[in-house]
């Protein structure tokens, strides 16, 4: 177990404060807001709290209203709206400060059989082909901004690998499209509402950044304020995480100082486990 997995399961483990009242910390990661995917992650934890063990998240809808601090425990508040034959509904308020920081309704189900479809895994090189982390921090990150490097030098729960790495050292304009390798760093329980969880975790790393590829920018450009406004997945098929994910994403749009993302994850032989759509704040900057 590595120790930024074993963080990242400690604090998807929430206090329980009340009866659908839980609360929740951050690691001390240097940042100066929650990452996303830790808010949703643990919302999602407090609604699971609330569930019968044979029900499991098939979808979430979430608004992100004001920064995490994350230097203070986040309070989720569990809304039970309604429990069914078949789907469960819940609706989570994490709250700051006394504010509202985010919401979301999560929609739970039992297993049932039915059709199955799905689209097709792009076609893209295996992850053993690509450059790893190691390889990437000592052949790329010494040229790299101070923000690039202290992003990719810190230990982190997910393991990424990028089919290219084009967007990282230069500012050209590329097609709105990206595949990133992932894969858990470490051992994630085979408890699959923890699985769950930390595949919404993962969902929110790198996807904003599609938006800026056709515009020759990253998120870690001075000349952009970024943030993710909503974030939505749906759960299609359960799995193990025991190897690599290919996340696949594109943005099909950007204006009004918004960038619309979509992504896919699948097993390294093609299975589609869940969809993700976000869109986030992508403002230009004012010249001083």
């Amino acid at each position: 177990m590595s120790r930024a997995m074993d963080n990242l399961l400690s604090i998807l483990d929430l206090e329980r404060l009340e009866h659908d009242l839980y609360r929740g910390i951050s690691p001390d990661a240097g940042w100066q807001r929650v990452f996303g995917g830790q808010v949703i992650a643990q919302a999602l934890v407090a609604a699971q709290r609330t569930i019968a063990d044979d029900r499991f998240v098939h979808s979430l809808h979430a608004y992100f209203m004001r920064p995490g601090d994350p230097a203070i425990p986040i309070i989720y508040e569990v809304d039970r709206i309604r429990d069914g034959a078949s789907f469960n509904t819940r609706r989570v308020v994490a709250i700051q400060h006394g504010k509202a920081i985010f919401s979301m309704a999560a929609s739970f189900q039992c297993d049932e059989p039915g059709f199955d479809h799905q689209i097709d895994m792009p076609d893209v090189p295996q992850p053993e082909s690509l450059i790893g982390e190691v390889d990437l921090k000592e052949k790329y990150l010494q040229y790299a901004p101070e923000n690039v490097r202290a992003y990719w030098e810190r230990e982190r729960p997910i393991e990424m690998r990028p089919v290219s790495l084009t967007h990282y050292i230069s500012q050209e304009k590329l097609e709105p499209i990206q595949n990133v390798w992932v894969r858990a760093n470490g051992i994630v329980p085979t408890d699959r509402r923890i699985q769950d969880a930390v595949l919404a975790y993962l969902s929110d790393m790198t996807l904003l950044d599609t938006s800026l590829f056709a515009h020759g920018l990253s998120v870690f450009s001075s000349r952009v304020q970024v943030a993710s406004l909503d974030h939505s997945m749906w759960f299609h098929r359960p799995y193990a995480m025991d190897d690599w994910m290919l996340y696949a994403q594109d943005s099909p749009n950007a204006s009004g100082a918004r960038g619309l993302n979509r992504g896919g994850l699948y097993t390294r032989n093609g299975m589609l486990i869940a969809s993700v759509a976000q869109e986030g704040l992508i403002r230009q900057r004012t010249k001083e």
